[in-house]
């Protein structure tokens, strides 16, 4: 049970810490020292080995949990699931809409911020980051409880 434990928090801890790193640091540094667009292609390019490696660190915590407690619909078994539904919906539903509306614009830096498809980004952009906020906050809670 001593082993499922350390996975466990190896799990939690390398998801939330690749998720601060690729949040906090590449993404901002990105987008101060490129343009809008080719930050924002790189980006878009990580996307979805970003959220493979939450998805693979999310479910190996959950197993190790599940497997090193039981079953126990505690606050780190609803946080991994909450946090893995996060990933799963930016993944397949955010990302996706998000990447095809990219292809549509032609050019952040040109095109106005008014543009229909310009304001659906955003909206999708802002839940996107809410999601992955949420999931770095539960990864913390996680990292934090015994």
């Amino acid at each position: 049970m001593q082993y499922l434990d350390m996975l466990y928090r190896l799990a939690v801890s390398l998801w939330a810490g690749g998720n601060a790193i690729f949040t906090l640091m590449l993404t901002p540094i990105l987008f101060k020292t490129e343009s809008r667009d080719v930050a924002g292609r790189i980006v878009g390019s990580l996307f979805p080995g970003y959220f493979r490696w939450g998805f693979v660190c999310g479910v190996i915590a959950l197993v190790c949990r599940l497997a090193g407690r039981g079953f126990d619909p505690k606050l780190p078994v609803v946080l991994l699931a909450l946090m893995l539904g996060m990933t799963l919906f930016q993944a397949f539903y955010v990302e996706p809409r998000a990447a095809e509306l990219k292809r549509k614009i032609v050019s952040f830096e040109t095109t106005s911020k008014e543009d229909p498809l310009r304001k659906e980004f955003s909206k999708l952009h802002g839940v996107s980051a809410v999601c992955n906020l949420a999931v770095l906050a539960g990864g913390v809670v996680l990292v934090l409880l015994p």
